[in-house]
């Protein structure tokens, strides 16, 4: 803690500099989890530091992402459980940036809030640590700003910002993406992180009682289905890319597969998904049925069961499966790359 800063006029204005330094000290132990061989600079500075390693690549690119957890975070506020939205924080961010092939190298979060409150800082932060853990990605820095008057004082947002590399000859970029490749879904953990205002609509979560448990949950609360935090496919997909060729890959955001297959997928050619072989989550039917909404907008908003969709030569695809099954995930085919001006056909 720095000694001898305190303000007692600018505590009266709600802003707590002492607590800023509490929270920071007790996140320590949390970002020393994350620390990788490029970091080279404490947390505390104006500035993270990163040495980043380009042996062996021909021309390293950096590939950057930004994200946040949008209003998944209500669940947050009326559950008072804080150490998972940082997991969706960094997933949100990663999984975007590895849909180009890029492995991240470091993130840095942003917490705006209402108060400070050192051991709720403490928590978020800890699942964002959590999440770099998973992607393989640094904690090198960020920024906590108590603003009263402007967030209730229970209430906060959380931001974050990852930068990755890549060999630019490795580049997934779908030039090379024809008609006959295959495509494989990688099951999602639930809603993930995109949707929840109409979640929050359809359920009415400020007024239902989210620890009740049902049956169509397979016995699970509806409030911790929903707040499971958003699955990272960091490892798999970057272990994937050294075993066979991968085309394209799609991260599956807000938009669902209307929005965000298409982005993976060059003119001229369609991803033909057969509704039929696809995993869907119980709670996605529930929201179907709870909200009175067709198919056609759940595709359209919501995952459906698959957080992200890898494309791979057909001669590949057993070796696929198996690479990403060892990792733990459940990934299956779904569909084809076919010749059509639509983009994307769920069928």
């Amino acid at each position: 803690m720095i000694e001898n800063s305190k303000s007692d006029i600018y505590a009266s204005a709600g802003v707590d500099i002492t607590a800023g330094y509490k929270a920071v000290e007790l996140m320590k132990k949390h970002i020393a989890r994350t620390k990788t061989n490029g970091v080279c600079s404490d947390v505390g500075g104006f500035g993270g530091l990163f040495e980043p390693d380009f042996e062996g690549m021909e021309q390293p690119v950096l590939v950057s992402g930004t994200d946040g957890v949008g209003t998944k975070l209500k669940l947050a506020f009326l559950l008072d459980k804080h150490d998972t939205v940082g997991i969706d924080c960094v997933a949100m961010c990663v999984n975007d940036v590895i849909c180009c092939g890029a492995k991240p190298l470091f993130f840095l979060d942003y917490i705006a809030c209402g108060k400070n409150f050192p051991e709720k800082i403490e928590k978020i932060v800890s699942g964002v640590c959590e999440g770099c853990v998973q992607s393989g990605a640094a904690l090198i820095g960020g920024e906590t700003a108590e603003m009263p008057g402007f967030y209730p004082e229970n209430e906060y947002d959380l931001a974050g910002f990852c930068v990755g590399i890549a060999d630019k000859k490795k580049i997934i970029d779908n030039k090379e993406m024809e008609e006959g490749d295959v495509i494989i879904a990688l099951a999602s953990s639930g809603v993930h992180s995109n949707g929840f205002s109409l979640v929050r609509k359809v359920f009415d979560v400020e007024n239902a009682d989210l620890n009740e448990k049902y049956d169509e949950l397979c016995g699970k609360t509806l409030g911790e289905t929903l707040l499971a935090p958003t699955k990272i496919y960091v490892k798999p997909v970057l272990a994937l890319q050294k075993k066979v060729k991968v085309k394209g890959i799609s991260h599956i955001t807000g938009g669902g597969f209307y929005e965000n297959v298409p982005r993976s997928i060059p003119d001229g050619l369609c991803a033909r998904i057969e509704k039929d072989k696809i995993k869907i989550l119980p709670i996605f039917d529930l929201i179907a049925k709870k909200g009175g909404i067709s198919e056609r907008d759940m595709f359209n908003t919501f995952n459906m069961g698959v957080g992200m969709t890898v494309v791979v030569p057909e001669k590949d695809e057993k070796e696929a499966l198996d690479v990403l099954r060892s990792f733990g995930e459940d990934a299956y085919t779904i569909g084809k790359i076919i010749k059509n001006e639509e983009k994307v056909l769920v069928v």
